[in-house]
């Protein structure tokens, strides 16, 4: 079965931190980019981060640059975001997703593998 399940979601007071975790299965996913997406309720799905599968390049929405970081360990088959500095826009259902093949980008399109997703929600 091929899957990713998404973990680390929770309640944080505004200016705090977490750490989301992305277990995937079923693919060689060193093969794959990998991506966070993020879904809040009235709102658009929107693009968080990803990284290649190299894990030598990264790439960032504008709103979380400098705040987030996305890394990958291939031999764990696993994904995580660290997320610093939490504001309440940031509350989500966070995804984790993998690419069709080689691709590298911001397009939710091109990602075919999704998660159940992971609660995220930061007060003030």
């Amino acid at each position: 079965q091929v899957h990713v399940v998404e973990s680390g979601g929770g309640l944080v007071q505004a200016g705090g931190s977490l750490r989301l975790s992305c277990a995937a299965s079923g693919r060689t996913f060193s093969d794959y980019t990998m991506a966070w997406f993020r879904h809040a309720p009235g709102k658009e799905r929107e693009f968080v981060a990803a990284i290649i599968w190299s894990g030598s390049v990264r790439m960032y929405a504008d709103s979380v640059k400098g705040r987030f970081a996305i890394s990958r360990d291939n031999a764990k088959n696993t994904v995580a975001l660290q997320m610093n500095s939490l504001q309440p826009e940031d509350t989500a259902v966070y995804y984790c997703t993998a690419a069709k093949r080689y691709y590298y980008g911001r397009d939710s399109g091109e990602y075919d593998l999704w998660g159940q997703g992971t609660q995220v929600t930061v007060s003030s």
